[in-house]
């Protein structure tokens, strides 16, 4: 890494003129991104955090890595008080002119400023700047705030071929030589990301469930440490289960065996985490705040969807009945879990071999509440909601705009029935033995997915709102 690890912060990035120059060209193409979390609302201008020089803005390439914190108008929920703005990671790349292959990376071109006259853009869609992270990351490089760390037990060969995956995710991916994907955060908070600190957990344990971390970036700044990326192997000809699941039902084949299959690594996953991890006991007084955090998501959700205000008494009673159980002395075992469990967030190897990936959990929720222990029901409620989305999905369509139909009768309730057998003959214990905590968490999820279909894909409403339905009228 000798080549990046000469440059750190210098005065050419480190100057307002910098922020400036780059200001109107991210104001436009930030709000772009699929991973841009504030879209609906104009950003109104940027903090620099930090300007790292990885390659300087030289004659021929630069290579800048930003730290920036995009500023907004308050939406109604947030109240009146300041906010700081969320905080993004760019990879900018500096150039005298894009050749063609590098046009869909283009951010714009300054008027002003150090980089007056150049070009800028997406770095990561250019091999180049992507093989120097991988280099930083082999090398454990420290360049200003940025820090690369690694697993010395993995080997990592520098030459392998880097790709940026295109498919629409919340974060960005690089694959080098089919050999690791390294995973590059977009949102950045500072303190502990459990998408390395799970994984890292699970390997000490042994669990085969998750590839392990090979190397992972940090940024430390202001005294605290913020995870920027983290490189794991990548399961070469892997299927995610989302669109294993959509083939499967183009075809008209069972997913029941592989539905039972998933169980199984759910739980596998899961007692790995209770056996490494702390967990914790609720009792009443902490199911009471859990119940009305429930109830007050349902209520905020309902005033901004017209259409879940009729459902939400019948809601509610799933909150409700929870809250009773608590008040009769029932109590709950909490743990880490994964977060934000669903089809897409498993890989089926071609050898059959389910992983789960991706541990950061909800990215809208703050990390501290990303981090507390919960009752494993949550995860096993979001597979469940997954594989209601899939049978009413066909690919590039959402279901019936009036009433989706699955396209196989049947097909939800078999893999639902497979999935808890198979969690059940892993874990020991059936999650349908708890049907008021597992029906409490699917209503959560399905309220949670009629906001975000409302705001995001009005198309796709109907889907959770059949599962409105169905919740709000069940005993």
């Amino acid at each position: 890494m000798s080549e990046a690890a000469t440059h750190s912060a210098t005065a050419p990035v480190a100057r307002p003129e910098l922020l400036a120059s780059l200001d109107p060209l991210l104001r436009e193409w930030l709000p772009r991104q699929r991973w841009f979390a504030g879209k609906g609302r104009p950003v109104t201008g940027f903090t620099l955090v930090s300007a790292v020089e990885l390659l300087p803005p030289g004659a021929k390439a630069g290579l800048l890595h930003l730290l920036l914190r995009a500023h907004q108008p308050l939406t109604p929920a947030q109240g009146a008080a300041p906010q700081p703005g969320d905080c993004y990671q760019l990879l900018v790349g500096v150039r005298e002119a894009l050749p063609p292959r590098l046009a869909p990376a283009l951010i714009g071109h300054p008027d002003e400023g150090p980089l007056a006259g150049r070009t800028v853009y997406e770095a990561l869609y250019d091999p180049r700047p992507a093989g120097l992270l991988l280099e930083a990351l082999r090398s454990r490089a420290r360049v200003g705030e940025l820090r690369f760390e690694r697993d010395m037990r993995q080997e990592i060969r520098g030459d392998l071929v880097p790709r940026l995956m295109t498919a629409e995710q919340s974060n960005s991916s690089i694959v080098y030589g089919d050999t690791f994907i390294l995973k590059l955060l977009r949102r950045i908070v500072p303190g502990t990301n459990p998408d390395l600190e799970l994984p890292l957990a699970l390997s000490r344990a042994g669990c085969a469930r998750v590839p392990a971390p090979a190397a992972w970036m940090l940024a430390d700044l202001g005294g605290q440490t913020s995870v920027l990326g983290v490189l794991q192997p990548f399961v070469q000809g892997a299927s995610d289960g989302w669109e294993l699941a959509l083939r499967e039902l183009a075809k008209g084949e069972d997913f029941a065996g592989e539905a039972r299959a998933l169980g199984r690594a759910t739980a596998e996953v899961h007692t790995a985490l209770a056996r490494t991890l702390p967990t914790v006991t609720l009792g009443r007084a902490q199911m009471e705040l859990l119940v009305d955090g429930m109830a007050g998501r349902l209520e905020a959700a309902a005033q901004a969807v017209p259409a879940l205000r009729p459902y939400a008494p019948g809601l509610l009673t799933a909150f409700e009945a929870l809250a009773d159980l608590a008040a009769e002395g029932h109590t709950w075992t909490a743990q880490r879990i994964h977060g934000d469990l669903h089809l897409g967030q498993c890989l089926r190897s071609p050898t059959g071999q389910w992983s789960l990936i991706d541990f950061e959990g909800e990215p809208s929720k703050p990390l501290a509440e990303r981090r507390m222990p919960q009752p494993v029901a949550r995860d096993i409620a979001g597979m469940l909601r997954s594989f209601d989305y899939a049978a009413h999905s066909v690919p590039g369509a959402p279901g019936d705009a009036d009433a989706p139909a699955p396209l196989i009768p049947g097909w939800v309730d078999a893999c639902r029935a497979a999935y808890c057998t198979g969690y059940a003959e892993a874990a020991g214990v059936d999650p349908r033995t708890d049907p008021v905590l597992l029906r409490a968490y699917e209503t959560e999820k399905a309220v949670y997915e009629v906001l975000y279909e409302a705001r995001h894909r009005p198309d796709w409403l109907p889907v959770p709102m059949a599962a409105v339905r169905r919740l709000a009228a069940s005993p």
